[in-house]
């Protein structure tokens, strides 16, 4: 067996629709066909791929706060530095930026209602 590429990933939430919301508004995904599971969610997709799952919960998600996290971040790569740059700025999203001049990628940082760590790659001819 051999790796070829992460699928997806899935996120826990209380807050369901605010995150459908930004993952829609900020990160330009779209909610799309989803199987019926016997619990609420929603799949989001860049294209034709659901990269995004995003279940819900009631209480804590146990997401963003643990002392230890397991995971840290997931990222996505993309096209279209400028206006994702402009997307964040007219939202007021708080995002950092770091250029790894070295592997040629530009890592915007951001964070979701639930406080998941996210970062879009972007190559230097993006």
């Amino acid at each position: 067996m051999q790796i070829g590429n992460l699928d997806h990933v899935n996120v826990r939430t209380s807050q369901l629709d605010a995150m459908i919301d930004w993952y829609s508004n900020i990160l330009g995904l779209r909610q799309g066909d989803r199987p019926n599971f016997p619990f609420p969610g929603a799949w989001m997709y860049a294209g034709d791929q659901a990269v995004v799952h995003l279940v819900e919960v009631d209480g804590d998600p146990g997401t963003g706060s643990e002392s230890d996290l397991k995971l840290e971040h997931f990222a996505l790569s993309a096209s279209g530095r400028s206006s994702f740059e402009q997307r964040l700025n007219n939202a007021g999203e708080r995002f950092n930026v770091i250029d790894l001049k070295d592997v040629g990628i530009t890592q915007y940082n951001v964070w979701d209602p639930d406080g998941n760590h996210i970062h879009i790659d972007f190559t230097e001819s993006a």
